[in-house]
């Protein structure tokens, strides 16, 4: 009996896994189904609130609603994050690469741990933050929503 059951789970659902796999989800994923893909299918794009050479790869979710979002950023090398906060828990693993980040008001290189892939922090609301890197390094973000980033000093921002 039990194996009837599932020789008919099965005849549902493997044309449904046939779809998905023909049928790659748009992106950004809004939670409908399931995603798959590599690093590799990521469209990536400038980010108007960060200093030119980030882009970023937004994997779910519209960042500026109270929804689940995943996001990667794509840092070059040589690049400063200036001292920032944002509105919600700011939850960062390293992919690539090695990400000098620290918590404070004021940059210094000297306070920062260099985070190596596989390595991550999280940050609560409000926590002043900053970060550079020294090769590129990819970082992947996730939390919910709306999700955005004030700079201490208003002249580090680029959108002013």
């Amino acid at each position: 009996m039990i194996k009837r059951i599932l020789v008919l789970i099965l005849l549902v659902l493997l044309p449904l896994l046939g779809w998905a796999a023909e049928n790659p989800t748009e992106l950004p994923y809004r939670g409908e189904g399931h995603i798959m893909l590599n690093a590799a299918d990521l469209e990536w794009g400038a980010i108007a609130s960060m200093a030119p050479g980030a882009k970023i790869a937004v994997i779910e979710g519209d960042l500026s609603k109270e929804e689940p979002f995943t996001f990667r950023l794509k840092l070059p090398a040589d690049y400063t994050i200036a001292p920032h906060t944002h509105p919600a828990y700011e939850r960062v693993t390293v992919l690539s690469g090695t990400f000098h980040f620290a918590h404070g008001e004021v940059f210094d290189r000297t306070a920062t741990l260099a985070l190596e892939p596989g390595g991550f922090v999280v940050m609560p609301p409000g926590a002043p933050m900053y970060a550079y890197t020294e090769e590129e390094t990819i970082v992947q973000l996730h939390g919910t929503g709306p999700w955005g980033i004030v700079y201490l000093n208003p002249a580090d921002d680029p959108r002013n």
